[in-house]
């Protein structure tokens, strides 16, 4: 075993808005990666729509500095606990990690599960507080709860022993003391070249690769991502591409990348310790190994935690079906689907017993309304059923996922959270004291719980609540969870919506549907005062007389409908209703659109 002396390869992991991207800009900047002229945009890693719009990391990253000699690889990681198979099989590329913490919040959730992962890998870890410079920061507090989090993940003496490095990603400051800070990220770079080992590799043995991330690229197709972990690779060669059923097939590399800063720089030839990108080899997937063509020996498989949480995929059976999206058959949704599958590792497809549903397995609402946003930006159209919990039997007991969630709090929303937490079956497990006015409450509840929990929460705290969750184990089933209370408004028939109707309907409940909106017989328009459905007719025209114009109309007032983003849609239906998804609408819908149906099956539930 020899040390690929100039190279270090870290990841950078931490709980989701603790500042990783904006910590990789200030180090992609400091290390004169870009032109001192260059204009670039913040957050620059987090490349597609959604990263933008939502403010979080989905896909992990690779990119790469130089300093003092010394090539630095970085991957910047998801920070929310639904992408964790992202966190999973990058970590299995580095020989280091930078765990960032915020000054102000603490370790949280995600940051007790990537650590976790961390360790199990006896990576070594440098703890980055950041965003010292906030206000009511208290790092000497989080620095003692982030050595309570070693001790209770079972640290072992070499992990605890880490080094500390204070820092303020957006202003580019760093240091070894929270009161003495540079002007520079220079007390972090030398941190990393101390601290992190640089890859034992076997330059001289047959070569091995196990590709950890896929991209893909116009122009030469599919991407392999991976660390050489011994021999060598060219550009031109052919090598052996060992499947996860051990079957081999022989793959050309028809081209060569290392990543240098943002850029795929193409080599000839890359040697063990280095990440690299490989074009060729169509048939990879995450989790197989490259090896040499004469003498092919795999590597240990990435062992991902299982789905929590499955919902189905059907092809789109509406009165408005086919008219909005390009995709809309079922052939079209199963291939999309089966190609997600091959990046996206902590997703599970299965066709179900119908040619037009597909049940799909992920690792929260987030991880799978990530998934129904993609596809319908690319122009497909289908319906979605509500998430439903996957339950294990464990010793003959039926056990359910349990999640850890932290809520931090005002003090005085302590009775409203106790309260909506006690209904769907959570079991405090820890409170402190956060600050003079907010505490942090730390809950056990069933997976089933936190289905439209989000939006119930911020409502009783006004929005001053944070939560955040993440999956700790199976436990015994704790028994049936109240679900949404009240009932919903039904569209009576086809056609378009109009005032008149639509101020009768207000009368009965709160409206989702403006003036002028065609819909059709079974959509759901708006939610019911009382707990039972009931039918509307918002498509009902004011009789015209030669003593009364339609244009009266406009006197009368409506409320502003209820919008629904695609998860607060998602927590909302029931069973028997379903989400219409295409590119430009997203419609709730009763699985059963005729009335009479819906009747036949309300009394044979009763009789059964």
């Amino acid at each position: 075993m020899m040390e690929a002396v100039k190279i270090r390869n870290i990841a950078l992991i931490a709980h989701v808005d603790h500042g990783k991207t904006t910590l990789v800009d200030a180090m992609l900047r400091q290390s004169g990666t870009f032109r001192d002229n260059q204009v670039v945009k913040e957050r620059v890693m987090d490349s597609n729509d959604l990263e933008r719009e939502r403010g979080i990391t989905i896909l992990s990253k690779n990119t790469s500095i130089h300093w003092q000699g010394v090539k630095i690889n970085i991957v910047d990681t998801p920070g929310h606990a639904d992408f964790g198979g992202e966190v999973e099989r990058i970590l299995r590329m580095v020989n280091g990690v930078l765990l960032i913490v915020d000054a102000f919040e603490g370790p949280m959730p995600q940051t007790r599960f990537v650590l976790r992962k961390a360790m199990e890998l006896n990576l070594i870890p440098i703890v980055v507080i950041n965003k010292i410079d906030r206000p009511n920061a208290r790092p000497a507090e989080v620095l003692n709860e982030i050595y309570d989090l070693f001790i209770e993940l079972g640290a072992n003496d070499k992990q605890i022993d880490f080094p500390v490095i204070y820092t303020s990603a957006r202003s580019g400051l760093s240091g070894f003391s929270p009161d003495s800070l540079e002007d520079n990220l220079i007390p972090l770079f030398s941190t990393i070249l101390k601290y992190i080992p640089a890859p034992s590799v076997e330059y001289n043995s047959p070569l091995q690769l196990l590709i950890t991330n896929l991209g893909y690229d116009d122009y030469v197709g599919k991407i392999a991502i991976g660390l050489i972990s011994r021999g060598k690779i060219q550009e031109g060669e052919t090598v052996t591409l060992i499947k996860r059923d051990k079957s081999q097939v022989s793959s050309k590399v028809v081209k060569l990348y290392l990543f240098e800063g943002l850029e795929r720089k193409e080599v000839k030839r890359a040697d063990a310790g280095e990440i690299v990108a490989i074009a060729g080899i169509s048939e990879a997937n995450i989790g197989e190994t490259i090896a040499c063509k004469e003498k092919p020996e795999v590597l240990s498989k990435i062992k991902i935690d299982e789905p929590t949480l499955t919902v189905d995929f059907t092809v789109n059976d509406s009165p408005f079906g086919g008219r909005e999206g390009k995709f809309v058959t079922s052939r079209h949704l199963r291939e999309r689907l089966f190609k997600e599958v091959e990046t996206n590792v902590s997703l599970r497809v299965e066709e179900a017993e119908s040619t037009d549903t597909f049940h799909v397995s992920g690792r929260g609402e987030l991880h799978l309304s990530i998934l129904i946003e993609k596809m319908r930006r690319e122009g497909y159209e289908f319906q979605v059923s509500k998430p439903k919990v996957i339950f294990k039997n464990i010793k003959g007991a039926k056990c359910e996922p349990i999640e850890l969630m932290t809520c931090d709090i005002p003090k005085d929303s302590l009775g409203v959270v106790m309260e909506i937490c006690g209904k769907r079956r959570a079991e405090l497990v820890d409170m402190v004291e956060f600050s003079s006015d907010q505490l942090r409450l730390e809950f056990e509840i069933p997976a089933r719980g936190l289905i439209g929990f989000r939006d119930e929460f911020l409502t009783k705290t006004k929005g001053k609540g944070i939560m955040h969750h993440i999956f700790l184990n199976y436990q015994p089933y704790r028994g049936p969870i109240p679900t949404r209370s009240r009932g919903v408004l039904i569209a009576f028939e086809n056609g378009i919506t109009s005032t008149f109707g639509l101020h009768n309907a207000q009368g009965r409940g709160t409206l989702f549907v403006c003036p002028v909106t065609e819909v059709y017989q079974g959509m759901i328009v708006g939610e019911n005062k009382r707990s039972d459905d009931m039918e509307v007719n918002v498509c009902k025209k004011k009789h015209v007389t030669n003593m009364r114009a339609s244009g009266s109309d406009e006197a009368l007032r409506l409320e502003k409908p209820r919008q629904f983003s695609l998860e607060q849609a998602l927590d909302y239906i029931q069973e028997d209703e379903l989400l219409e998804i295409t590119p430009s609408n997203i419609r709730l819908r009763k699985k059963l659109l005729d009335h009479h149906s819906r009747l036949q099956r309300v009394k044979s539930l009763k009789i059964g």
